[in-house]
């Protein structure tokens, strides 16, 4: 028989209250796109909070649906995708009830993206003073002169030499790793209370990697901005990072705080992401481990748990396969965690199970 935990409202769960820390509350967010095969469910019933100043890592495989969540939230699903249901409240007021200036009014200010490719961000024939100043007047009433000075002060900020006299250039002659360090000059320009950024450290190299990361940093400690960051780098979550949430096949899975997910990840999903991150420790035991099989086909519903295919734990049981499990608790060694497991903090079946 499986043990039904107790469910709390701790951590971020759909059941906490928002407080006066809360910045972005997530409640039922669900996003479809029409195909061609059926409707693709992207983001299956999401829900959680951002607390201000908090540094949130969102970790899954590719196609779980990280980035569909992200752009959810900011209103930049364009069709054939859609968002269908849910709230999203950003200090209390719902994005969703927003026209499209509004929206627009709050992306770049209230909230910033770093996307993982900046040189599609950027328009390829105006350079970067142009867009730079761009985004400072739209949500700044200060003149043209004003910005500029402005944009040359952000960019050397954000580590980019003789800022001022490379205003005049394009975005193709930046390298990748500086063209990743304007887009986030272009996130800080106007003070954000929420910085979302999509892998900004995939393809760079790891000094650059380092030097951006730090630039995050800075942003969210000097400026009290919180940062929501997607990525597959589980190095980065364990040293950055002060809470994760994994995704799997639209969902919310696991929430924790990073130091409890490394320590003792609750649900068999996470504890297999972890075997995969390669470590110098364990160089001499073989083959980089994967997780076998592939994510759910999203244009099909399915019944139970989305991991049980391929989950060690629950693989073949009943229970697994025709019902959903909630958000259960879990008492681990670094504090609370929730999964969404019929088996959450287990490691092994007992025998009467």
């Amino acid at each position: 028989m499986i043990e039904d935990n107790v469910k709390t409202i701790t951590l971020d769960s759909p059941d906490k209250p928002a407080d006066e820390d809360t910045l972005l509350e997530v409640r039922g967010l669900r996003t479809e796109f029409r195909t061609t095969r059926g409707r693709v469910a992207a983001v299956r019933d999401v829900s959680f909070n951002i607390r201000r100043g908090q540094r949130l890592a969102i970790v899954g495989e590719s196609g779980s649906g990280k980035s569909a969540m992200a752009m959810s939230i900011v209103g930049l699903i364009q069709p054939p995708g859609r968002v269908t249901g849910g709230e999203i409240l950003l200090n209390g007021t719902d994005l969703r009830g927003m026209t499209d200036r509004e929206l627009s009014a709050v992306r770049g200010s209230r909230i910033s993206l770093v996307f993982q490719d900046p040189m599609s961000a950027f328009d390829p024939i105006r350079t970067i003073g142009a867009q730079l100043v761009e985004s400072i007047r739209a949500h700044q009433p200060v003149s043209n002169r004003v910005a500029r000075r402005q944009a040359a002060d952000l960019l050397g900020e954000v580590g980019v030499a003789n800022a001022a006299n490379r205003l005049a250039d394009y975005p193709h002659q930046y390298s990748g790793g500086m063209r990743q360090r304007v887009l986030i000059a272009m996130a800080l320009a106007n003070s954000p209370e929420l910085v979302i950024a999509d892998e900004p450290t995939t393809a760079l190299d790891v000094t650059t990697q380092a030097q951006v990361l730090e630039m995050l940093d800075r942003l969210v400690t000097d400026r009290g901005a919180a940062l929501m960051l997607i990525t597959h780098n589980l190095g980065i979550v364990a040293g950055f990072c002060d809470s994760v949430k994994v995704m799997y096949a639209g969902q919310l899975i696991e929430e924790s705080d990073s130091r409890a997910l490394f320590a003792s990840a609750a649900h068999p999903y996470s504890r297999e992401l972890l075997k995969c991150v390669l470590r110098t420790d364990r160089r001499q035991e073989g083959l980089l481990s994967t997780i076998p099989g592939t994510l759910p086909d999203p244009t099909e519903a399915f019944q139970g748990c989305s991991f049980e295919p391929r989950c060690p734990l629950g693989k073949g049981n009943a229970t697994c396969q025709s019902v959903e499990p909630s958000l259960h608790t879990v008492q681990g060694p670094q504090g609370i965690q929730l999964a969404k497991c019929h088996f959450a903090g287990q490691h092994e079946l007992k025998e009467n199970q």
